[in-house]
Order: structure tokens, then sequence, then C-alpha cells
């Protein structure tokens, strides 16, 4: 890396601009200048709050001060005590890390208590590193740049200040050595999340009476031989066509994990409700609880053994579709109750259940202005150019037709399209 000067004259004037720039070599074989950081005019002649370019630490008063830089050409102004002058042709940067965030990342991992909790838990041996400074590594990666372990050891742990952080060499950063250290994790996941529970109570205040609970899953696009769990299931991705695992999580109104469990991909999401209640009791404990989750996760059996004398847990669950019809005479009559601004509610309880119907006028004008957003005309000929060319010699039997009632709209938006069969005497196969 050098200094670059860029001379440049303005109102008559003449000013000098500097960048840091570094060389980069290309598989070509060509060289390629890329600029690093913009340091702008250093102090000639500028105003006071340009002056105070860079912080010095003082390591024997332990305080930091501000000083001025000049060139070397250039004489320092009158007054101007806190100042230096520097010898640009000898400036040279080198190896540039990041701190700052990685120092917040290892701040937060002392304030939870995290090496203290990992240190009895995986006690060290006759390795020449610690697992906690591993492990240490590869969650500050996660927090300020998530990335593969692989990437951890090839790039991002030279880019940073790590090693002075932890304080260590590159051993931490050894690519087996990353991967040994989440081995030797799982076994202690539980006991981390009632760690991390008790921190985030006493750190916060927080309590744990109103959890969400939902499902999603990952695809893997091979045949995954060696995972067990990686089956073929319903696909929320659109790929059924591949291996996947069900990933259910249990979180906090805050956002705030206390659970997750990573299950067979084809695991139908009614069986897996019952599990971490009793999970979640034996954990943290009984209490009053509400849960809330989607309405096709529990089943009707689970939802009556939730309300059984002795655990009477809370839960704020949808409707299923087939039951809406049966209380929607009841919801007429009802009158609407306002709980905030834009939002009205019906209540009435039947068979020990309170049914709540809710209605949001802000919501209900989001989802008109989306139906508004109709594409423009040119987006809809691109639809049918590409429709076209997937459909090769049959387009020849399809006749498109705009309404002559409104087949215009404003902002260039056609109206209603329709697609008709020719051959079968203009029966609709589409509109939009």
């Amino acid at each position: 890396m050098f200094l670059r000067q860029t001379n440049r004259k303005k109102d008559g004037k003449a000013h000098r601009y500097f960048s840091v720039v570094e060389n980069r070599r290309l598989s070509s074989g060509k060289t390629v200048e890329r600029t690093v950081l913009h340091l702008g005019e250093i102090n000639d002649k500028q105003e006071a709050a340009w002056r105070k370019t860079l912080q010095v630490f003082d390591e024997d008063g332990q305080a930091s001060r501000n000083l001025s830089l000049f060139p070397e050409d250039r004489e320092i102004p009158v007054g101007d005590l806190d100042s230096i002058q520097v010898k640009l042709g000898q400036m040279e940067l080198h190896r540039p890390r990041l701190f700052g965030s990685c120092w917040l990342g290892c701040e937060l991992w002392r304030q939870l208590e995290l090496d203290t909790f990992w240190q009895r838990k995986i006690p060290g041996g006759r390795e020449t590193v610690s697992w906690e400074k591993v492990l240490q590594l590869l969650v500050v990666n996660r927090l300020v740049a998530p990335s593969s372990e692989f990437h951890v050891h090839r790039q991002w742990f030279l880019s940073t200040a790590m090693d002075e952080l932890l304080p260590v060499d590159f051993a931490v950063a050894e690519k087996d050595r990353l991967y040994r250290c989440l081995d030797r994790l799982l076994e202690h996941k539980q006991d981390l999340f009632v760690w991390l529970q008790k921190k985030w109570a006493d750190l916060f205040h927080a309590d744990f009476e109103v959890l969400l609970y939902d499902l999603t899953s990952t695809y893997f696009e091979g045949e995954m031989e060696g995972n067990p769990k990686a089956r073929r299931g319903y696909s929320r991705d659109g790929r059924p066509d591949c291996v996947q695992v069900v990933i259910a999580l249990v979180v906090t109104t805050d956002g705030f994990p206390l659970a997750y469990e990573v299950m067979n991909g084809n695991t139908i999401d009614s069986t897996t409700l019952s599990g971490f209640l009793d999970k979640i009791e034996n954990t943290y404990g009984k209490a009053k609880r509400m849960w809330v989750m989607d309405r096709g996760i529990p089943t009707e059996a689970v939802l009556a053994a939730m309300r059984a004398p002795g655990r009477e847990i809370s839960y704020l669950v949808g409707t299923p579709k087939s039951r809406i019809g049966k209380h929607e005479k009841l919801w007429l009559n009802l009158p609407w109750l306002s709980v905030r601004d834009s939002v009205e509610v019906k209540l009435y309880q039947e068979d020990g259940e309170l049914y709540v119907l809710a209605k949001s006028e802000g919501r209900q004008a989001k989802e008109v202005e989306m139906r508004k957003s109709l594409p423009s005309r040119d987006q809809l000929l691109m639809r049918l150019g590409a429709a076209k060319t997937e459909a090769g010699r049959a387009y020849g039997f399809v006749k498109v037709r705009v309404s002559e009632s409104d087949r215009w709209r404003p902002g260039g938006a056609l109206g209603p399209l329709c697609a008709t069969d020719t051959d079968r005497g203009g029966v609709p196969l589409a509109q939009e």
C-alpha cells in the first residue's frame, strides 16, 4: 500500500487530497490499483474541525488525545499546539485489520460470562489453544461477518485483530480445529440455553410468558447419504425434488431463542408441539405461558391436552378454515370493540375457548394498495413474451384480448387481460 496525492485547483486555490491505495495482482498477471481509504485534504488551511484527524493513545498516561496532521513542507500554524508533521513520502500502511466490531463481540462474550461457562464445559487438555478461544472466534465471526469455517481459516481471521484480542496466534484458526470445535458443542446445547436465559433475564429483566413457536425447513441439493435426517417431505421452499430437514424454533417476543430442534425432513408439523411443551416445562419450569403459533401446528388432541386441568397452558392459534363457517353466524351479531387505533375485535366464548375476530383498517389499506399495484404495459408484454417462449407452437392456439372498457389505467397499466383457447370456442384459460 502507498499514499497517493492528488492536486486540484478550485476557486483559484491549489488543494492537495490524499488517499490510501493498494496494488492487487490479477490472475492474468496484470496489476490493478484499489483505493482503500480517502483521507481528504490533510490540514492545508482547513477549519479546526478538520485538523483533529488523528487520535493518539498515550500508554503512560492511559489517555488519548487528538493531533493535527501537517505535511512536512508546510509550517504548523501559530497557536496549533497539538500537531505533528508527517513525511508523506515515507508513509506506508501495513496490514490494516478490523478491530472495533471484533472488540465489541469479545466484550459481549465477557459480559455474558460465556468464557467461564465454556471453560467448565470443555476443560483444557494437551491442546495448544483452548477450545473456549476457538469457539469465541467462531461466535464473533457469526456476529460480525457470518461465513464458513473455511473462510474464517483462509481470510477472515487474517483480516481482523482477533489474534490481539484473544490473544492467540494463527493456531486458533487452523481449519480442522474449527470443525472439531463444533462437534464438542452439541451435548451442551440445553445447558447453554438455560445459561443464556438466565443472563437475558438478569440483564433485561425479561420474562418468558409469551412464546412464539414455528417451523421451517432447509433443503440440500445432494443425496446427503451421511445425514439420516435428510429426507423428502413437504417443502416450504418449493423444492420437493430435494431432501430436507425440518427446524423447529421457540422464541420470545423479543426474538430470543429458547429452544430449537432439527428433525427429519418428512416430519409432520402437527406432531412436533407436544415434545416442545414438555421440553420447555422441564427446562424452565411450569408457568402461565401463552403459546402463539400457526393453525396448522397443533391438533385438537394437543389443544385439549393443553387445556386439561392441572396443566392449563394458554395459547393463541388461528381457527382452522373448516371451522370458520360454524362460527360465522355468531360473529355477525356481535359489536366491534376498539382495542387500539385502526384495530377492532369481536369476542365470544364457546366450549371453554375465547374466539377473537380482528379487523385492522391499516392492514386493509395496505392490502388494497398492494392489489392496486398492477403491472405496467411493458411488464405485461415481457410476461407474454416469456409465456410464448415456454409454450412453443401451442402459443398459436391462444388469442390475447384487452378489455375495451378498461383498456388503459393511470400509470400506463393495461386493463384486465384474458387468454382464450380459440379451438374451444373462446374458453378462458387464464386471467390477470
